[in-house]
């Protein structure tokens, strides 16, 4: 489960946004604004700030760094010998899979003192950014002239699939062999721009070492997204090739002396998706009737997780995962909501948005080509508020069931020429399905059951009881009825069956009697209609819209701008700064010493347990040793576990969380207190020698 600033999730809720007087428009780039490209750096603004310019071989070295774990999360390449560090929270799940009711990782923490106790993640696979190749012409030029909207669309999503087949082709007769890359067209600007991003590809991960979670995520819900804090976020990995030690040609060497107060920091991270570029309108759509109904989606199953953890501790164990996630998706999504709904911030928007309109409608030629990409935008999603709750409605959760899909779809989908199908079916996405769908990670029958009852609950309540699809879902039975005869009837948790079934193909599933496969048989019609509609009608609908915007801002304002976080690799800058709340100075820094203190002041109260361990360690500790720091970087969702690095391409602090006041970020960036929050270099070495006798790999790490 990803958690907290993993993507998608990681910001807070119940927070007033009264001071917005240092809000930006993202293609103004002023004060430390950005997630830039690695292709497209601030190189200007950076030399004239703080005299600083990277040259071509720092960016490389950074970019090829930096590491993406592909089910949410940024890490890095910290040694010689293949150890990636990343955040606790990003590597929860991985711990959680290898947890028992005896042995709980995520309550113990982890420590392998030789290779030999590393523990194998067999469905974990890390990304490095490779190459970048601009395929923008290549994408627009699918397009006929007098396309529809849809067949734009769909002349577009072909092309992708087919430039990304040619690339991994093409790889497969490297000197890497193959599969060793893999190819990815991301859209830029919203339909600006297309770039083909070859990832080098790792599978073979093992876990090194990682804290209690009350060591990593001190302070519990009270303190999260607040400052200061006292975190030991962190987790390592070792990656391995062909079975041996991976020696990477580029990882971050660790600084010696951490970093100072006012120091100018970079993260080299993969932000999972921002709001920035939106028109007015969709906005609006976001505030209204999106948001809403996620809330009230994310709000109940708090609330039924908070149950079903409550009936015992086994319980407790196995879904606290969910959890976790569940509560930090919903404090994200009412930060996000909180920002909607300020009249400053859309006035900001509304703003910028009629300035822009204003200098395009001024020369009629813009005007023609680019002048109603607005009100295109706006008939789209008054379109979508016809079916977005239908959409909304009619998943059904669980990992059971999306096995179910999966070789449902598979069955369906291969037998087409790969540009044919359904994206994720792509062969250039094969690999990394087969890798999940194939992992051996523990089901738990009670969680899923649960998982189920609540979806199907849900959809009964959104759809009414006499909708047909409600009907065939619940096939004459209750929820949790019918999630126990699904759950108890399904032979699916056995890793063979699902490879027998997806071997079978087409035979295999119409012949199937397995309960979970027929379900996900009888809902996929209307599922893939609805998807189809949502591509066709209102995904066609932006990509042409916000492809002429993107234009008409270019055009007006330049192409010295950023795009919108699309979970790609971006650079983000800024210094360790303080700020002020409350007409208080909130220092830059915390420290072990503040972290004991807090422990004392809040004893008994949940999430302020330390681990016994620490509490015995604290003589050894240098207690003024920096913990945690804040920046001014412009970061979100899916830079957890992002490196914080000196000019010098040097380690100093590792992401894992914003403060309270950068919940804002998702649609607009303010300097005036968001702080991007970072376990201290220094306090990171100091917890493994001092804490977790794990000297040998703070060696490894500082080894020159």
């Amino acid at each position: 489960m990803k958690t907290r600033f993993g993507i998608g999730l990681g910001l807070a809720a119940g927070v007033g946004f009264a001071s917005m007087g240092a809000i930006t428009i993202c293609n103004s780039a002023r004060a430390d604004e950005g997630m830039w490209l690695f292709t497209k750096p601030p190189t200007k603004m950076l030399k004239e700030k703080y005299g600083f310019e990277p040259d071509k071989a720092w960016l490389e070295h950074v970019q090829k760094s930096a590491v993406r774990f592909n089910d949410g999360g940024s890490g890095s390449f910290v040694s010689s010998e293949g150890l990636v560090m990343t955040n606790h929270h990003v590597g929860s799940g991985d711990l959680e899979k290898h947890s028992t009711p005896e042995k709980n990782l995520l309550k113990t923490g982890f420590y392998a003192k030789t290779r030999d106790e590393e523990i194998k993640c067999d469905d974990l696979e890390l990304n490095v950014l490779w190459e970048v190749q601009d395929v923008t012409d290549l994408v627009k030029g699918a397009v006929g002239k007098d396309m529809s909207t849809a067949d734009a669309n769909t002349a577009r999503r072909k092309k992708m699939l087919g430039l990304e087949k040619e690339c991994e082709d093409a790889s497969k007769k490297s000197p890497d062999g193959p599969a060793a890359y893999d190819c990815q067209v991301v859209t830029l600007y919203k339909g600006g721009k297309y770039h083909q991003y070859k990832y080098k590809r790792f599978t073979d991960v093992r876990i090194v070492m990682a804290p209690e979670q009350d060591a990593a995520f001190f302070g519990g819900d009270t303190d999260n997204f607040e400052y200061p804090r006292f975190d030991l976020d962190m987790c390592f990995f070792h990656v391995y090739e062909d079975g041996k030690p991976y020696k990477p040609e580029h990882y971050l060497k660790w600084s010696p002396n951490g970093a100072e107060d006012n120091e100018l920091t970079f993260v080299a991270g993969h932000p999972g998706g921002t709001e920035r570029l939106n028109t007015v309108d969709h906005l609006k759509f976001m505030r209204d009737v999106e948001a809403p109904l996620n809330m009230r989606r994310l709000w109940r199953r708090e609330v039924q997780l908070e149950t079903f953890m409550a009936r015992n501790k086994e319980w407790e164990r196995i879904a606290g995962p969910d959890f976790f996630g569940v509560q930090n998706g919903r404090k994200a999504r009412t930060g996000i909501l909180a920002g909607l709904q300020d009249p400053k911030l859309m006035q900001t928007k509304m703003d910028a948005e009629k300035k822009l309109r204003a200098a395009v409608d001024a020369n009629p030629d813009n005007k023609g080509q680019w002048g109603g990409a607005w009100d295109d935008i706006k008939k789209a999603f008054d379109n979508y508020k016809t079916f977005y709750a239908r959409t909304r409605s009619i998943g059904i959760s669980g990992d059971l069931f999306n096995i179910a899909r999966d070789l449902v779809r598979l069955a369906d989908e291969l037998p087409k020429p790969s540009p044919e199908r359904l994206r994720e079916y792509a062969d250039s996405n094969l690999d990394s399905l087969y890798l999940g769908m194939y992992s051996s990670k523990p089901i738990y029958d009670d969680l899923e059951i649960d998982r189920i009852a609540s979806s199907l609950a849900n959809m009964t309540e959104l759809l009414g009881g006499d909708d047909p699809y409600v009907q065939k879902a619940l096939g004459g039975l209750s929820p949790k009825a019918r999630a126990e005869q699904l759950v108890k009837g399904t032979k699916l948790k056995d890793v063979e069956t699902r490879k027998a079934i997806a071997k079978g193909g087409t035979q295999a599933i119409a012949e199937s009697k397995d309960p979970m496969i027929m379900l996900a048989k009888d809902l996929d019609s209307e599922s893939r209609a609805l998807r189809k509609r949502f591509e066709d009608e209102i995904e066609g609908a932006q990509r042409d819209a916000y492809s002429k915007i993107a234009a008409a801002k270019f055009a007006v304002e330049g192409e010295d701008a950023y795009p919108d976080a699309t979970f790609t690799l971006r650079l983000a800058f800024g210094p360790i700064k303080g700020y002020k709340e409350n007409g208080k100075d909130v220092p830059p820094f915390s420290n072990f010493e503040g972290m004991y203190s807090r422990a004392n002041e809040r004893k008994g109260q949940k999430g302020f347990d330390l681990p016994q361990r620490v509490w015995d360690r604290k003589d050894k500790l240098d207690l003024k040793t920096p913990l945690n720091f804040v920046s001014t970087a412009d970061i979100i969702g899916g830079n957890s576990g992002s490196p914080v690095v000196n000019k010098k391409g040097e380690v100093v602090g590792l992401i894992f969380d914003g403060n309270i006041q950068s919940l804002i970020l998702d649609l607009a960036y303010t300097e005036e207190q968001a702080r991007a929050v970072a376990v201290d270099s220094r306090g990171i070495i100091e917890a493994m020698k001092k804490i977790y006798d794990a000297g040998p790999l703070a060696d490894e790490i500082l080894k020159k």
